[in-house]
């Protein structure tokens, strides 16, 4: 058996003792049982500290995936850990059609930090907040219509799907919602002539970060919000991957000033703790009760978690962090004139590197080098590390992808 029992405490002290020890005795249990959706790296993280992760044969990695951009604030910030320990002794599940006081503390801390007068949505997803802040759109115009852009991506629910732009998620699972377009990312007149009578939204990204890391040209997202506001259609911007300082900002829109009709929000909204929330603008006012809901979005449990890491970001200065740290990296990767490397780019610690070749065998390699990395589409590598990681570890990065991409032909 796995897992065996420890239950000399009856109903209070029920420990659970892992009895896998190796990378490959997880490894191989889980293959037997897991749906089979993820491609799996060959190793099993088992703890995690700051920046570094650790695997069950104890060898220690960097982490440039940071939880695909939920570990912000890194692995067990011993803030997030305490308060995830005092609220689950206090209060784990209340559905919000009990006001709570966690929550009532939270919604009034995000209101406060977010760049416009707003309401707050809380969920449990990014994907979950995609689709309410459709639903929201079509509700609050009237209209069916939703524009996204080429590359986009925004989830893998159905509606989120649908404004998602890359054919292999989207081709097994069509007929999708009907009434979405897509435009080329960056290219304002293509947008101005989708837009029509019967547009609600229109969904973009500051960044797109699973598109290939590509951040808005100077100027976009303003003449984006100026085209929206001119034909009554709503902007709902997704910085479910940008937002909590990643860009070096607390969100991304702080760079373009852009006041959206929604912002889209998860990820690291609560430091890893599963949580997705959509900040409308005060404008449109309270939505009509029971039009949407979540089981479990707003529980104590995640709201105390996103107190603390709201916390954490503004007094640890975490977005300001994220920008010098951001700037050296990318500085330092382009100066590196890699001859594999087409361009590096990004915004803050969101950061690609375009290759002429693709991307899955250096990030393979780079495994052995004790670096964990993302792709980017096929041919770009990304990195997503904790805005917390020290100095000299970014470096042992940069010397990791200098030897992978230097020493192998891409």
């Amino acid at each position: 058996m796995p897992h065996s029992f420890n239950e000399s405490h009856k109903g209070k002290d029920v420990v659970m003792i892992n009895t896998l020890s190796t990378n490959a005795e997880i490894i191989a249990q889980e293959a037997l049982y897991t749906s089979g959706l993820y491609p799996k790296r060959p190793l099993a993280i088992v703890r995690g500290e700051g920046a570094r992760l650790y695997d069950a044969d104890g060898r220690v990695y960097i982490d440039c995936v940071g939880g695909q951009g939920a570990a912000n604030l890194g692995h067990c910030h011993p803030a997030i850990v305490a308060a995830i320990r005092e609220q689950a002794e206090r209060l784990i599940s209340c559905p919000e059609i009990f006001p709570n006081d966690v929550r009532a503390a939270y919604l009034a801390e995000l209101a406060a930090v977010v760049p416009f007068p707003s309401r707050i949505f809380l969920c449990n997803s990014g994907a979950e907040a995609v689709e309410a802040a459709l639903k929201f759109a079509r509700l609050l115009t009237g209209r069916p219509g939703v524009v996204a852009t080429m590359r986009g991506f925004h989830g893998r629910t159905m509606g989120a799907l649908s404004a998602t732009w890359e054919s292999k998620y989207r081709e097994p699972f069509l007929p999708l919602v009907p009434e979405f377009s897509h435009v080329p990312y960056g290219n304002v007149e293509a947008l101005r002539a989708a837009i029509g009578p019967q547009t609600a939204a229109v969904l973009i990204e500051p960044v797109q970060g699973e598109g290939g890391v590509r951040p808005a040209p100077p100027g976009y997202l303003a003449e984006v919000a100026t085209i929206c506001a001119a034909n009554g259609t709503l902007l709902l911007v997704d910085e479910v991957q940008t937002g909590f300082g990643r860009t070096g900002k607390l969100f991304a829109i702080e760079h373009s000033g852009v006041t959206p009709d929604m912002l889209i929000l998860a990820k690291s909204i609560a430091a890893g703790v599963p949580m997705g929330a959509v900040v409308i603008h005060e404008r449109h006012g309270a939505l009509p009760p029971g039009t949407h809901g979540s089981t479990f979005g707003g529980n104590p449990l995640a709201c105390a978690a996103a107190r603390a890491a709201l916390h954490v970001y503004q007094s640890e200065r975490i977005p300001e962090q994220a920008a010098a740290k951001g700037a050296w990296l990318l500085q330092t990767l382009r100066d590196l004139r890699l001859p594999s490397v087409r361009e590096v780019r990004g915004l803050g610690l969101l950061v690609g590197l375009e290759l002429k070749s693709r991307s899955q065998p250096a990030i393979a390699a780079l495994i052995d080098h004790g670096v964990l990395a993302l792709p980017a589409g096929p041919n770009v590598l990304r990195l997503l590390p904790p805005l917390v990681i020290e100095q000299a570890d970014l470096e042992r990065v940069v010397t990791a992808i200098e030897a992978v991409l230097s020493t192998e032909e891409r």
